[in-house]
């Protein structure tokens, strides 16, 4: 006789984990949430109040590699927030507000107290960004991850009036390019960290040149959500274009957000980067060009503005908190 926990599914272990982040998953919950967990299908009736021409905005994503730093260092409650909030910058760079989100946990032997601290995460940031977690999917997968390999998906959507999409279609020659600061590496460029880093340190070795912080303690810095500035940036003045600055670099999301017929010009001497870049280069002899197409580099997100705009944006993004460099402008190719 076999059964399904034989064949490596545990279903007493899935309505454990269930049960375990039932509450924390209520808490998210806005008032267009309309079914509690369990049901078919997540309702949620949204309010169109204050909207012409509402318009959904969607993203999917995941957080790749830093998976297999959280595995690691054996801490889990970091990276479900690093997905959440790298969704809610995709679309509210797009001009949204975030509705809800739904996320895809899948391993190989499944954990109830792993599982509680990874949907605890999700938890946690949507409830930061004002954003219902409700629904999702905990798949035990034993023929296709190992036994202590997991992966994680999530899907979010927002909603933006038509008329307020930003979509860099108005960037033109003079904008100023206003960067953010990261908080570290954020969700990309992990594959070649890891390459690099786990050769020459161990994961709770403290490092001098992080000051005195562990490779993975620094590794696992929770991706910011930059919803709070870009709402700042936007109730103060005219924003033409927002890149969120993710896989590909700053070449590569700045060129998402630039019409033809323009360009980006960075001066990557304007801001320092933070220490971890510096030690990924220097210990792997990583060249800058793959420096700069791989990485953040310590600007998670750009604002392309004109120019008679930079001091009250700026004065905005101060007082939300958040202090903006001038890293470049846009020019007539």
């Amino acid at each position: 006789m076999a059964t399904y926990k034989d064949a490596g599914v545990d279903i007493d272990a899935a309505d454990e984990s269930v049960d375990r982040i039932k509450s924390a998953v209520r808490e998210t919950f806005t008032s267009g949430v309309l079914a509690d967990i369990g049901a078919f299908g997540a309702f949620f009736e949204p309010d169109l109040s204050g909207y012409d021409r509402p318009v959904f905005v969607s993203s999917i994503d995941g957080v790749g590699t830093k998976v297999l730093v959280a595995r690691r260092a054996g801490r889990f409650d970091t990276v479900g927030q690093d997905l959440v909030n790298h969704c809610v910058n995709d679309i509210a760079s797009c001009g949204a507000e975030p509705l809800f989100f739904l996320d895809y946990y899948a391993t190989g032997e499944l954990h109830p107290d792993r599982a509680e601290a990874l949907i605890g995460g999700f938890a946690t940031a949507c409830k930061e960004n004002g954003c219902a977690l409700i629904g999702g999917e905990i798949a035990e997968m034993p023929d296709v991850y190992a036994a202590d390999d997991f992966d994680l998906a999530g899907t979010i959507v927002g909603m933006v009036d038509k008329s307020a999409i930003i979509d860099g279609s108005e960037v033109r020659a003079g904008d100023v390019l206003l960067g953010l600061p990261s908080t570290g590496l954020h969700t990309n460029g992990f594959s070649l960290a890891r390459h690099v880093l786990f050769e020459a340190f161990a994961i709770d070795e403290p490092v001098d040149a992080l000051g005195g912080d562990t490779v993975g303690e620094t590794l696992l810095s929770v991706h910011r959500s930059y919803l709070g500035a870009i709402r700042a940036a936007r109730e103060a003045g005219s924003v033409h274009g927002i890149a969120h600055v993710t896989g590909g670099g700053l070449p590569g999301n700045l060129a998402r957000i630039i019409p033809d017929g323009f360009e980006a010009q960075v001066d990557y001497g304007a801001w320092t980067r933070p220490a971890i870049f510096d030690l990924i280069q220097e210990t792997g002899n990583v060249p800058e060009s793959d420096m700069r197409r791989t990485f953040n580099l310590g600007i998670g997100l750009v604002f392309a503005v004109p120019e008679k705009q930079v001091k009250a944006i700026t004065d905005a993004l101060v007082a939300e908190g958040t202090s903006p460099v001038h890293i470049g402008t846009v020019s007539a190719v």
